[in-house]
């Protein structure tokens, strides 16, 4: 399984990298290959490339805010979370992507 996901928060510190951060961890010990790119106060950081983009399963975004260049991703399932529940509650995301994607 390869995820992509792409975390931004209103204030564009903290909790875009908190998020990140415990998102890729919830997904590497899933097993899957994961990337994410950030889009907080210094730019966006990681960028996610259009061919990245071919070979992904599902993209995962954070809809507290818009998110940069998301046209990028219309190919692709997306699911959307707050930033605060990708940091507090990952590894549910995470279960409950595996099991939408198996049904």
């Amino acid at each position: 399984m390869k995820m992509l996901a792409v975390t931004s928060c209103p204030s564009g510190v903290a909790h875009t990298y908190m998020a990140a951060e415990a998102l890729e961890k919830a997904a590497k010990d899933k097993g899957w290959e994961v990337k994410v790119e950030t889009q907080g106060s210094y730019g966006i950081e990681n960028r996610i490339e259009q061919d990245e983009v071919a070979g992904a399963d599902i993209i995962l975004l954070t809809k507290d805010i818009a998110i940069k260049e998301e046209e990028r991703f219309r190919s692709k399932p997306i699911v959307r979370v707050g930033v605060a529940d990708a940091v507090k509650k990952a590894p549910q995301i995470i279960e409950q992507i595996a099991r939408k994607l198996q049904a």
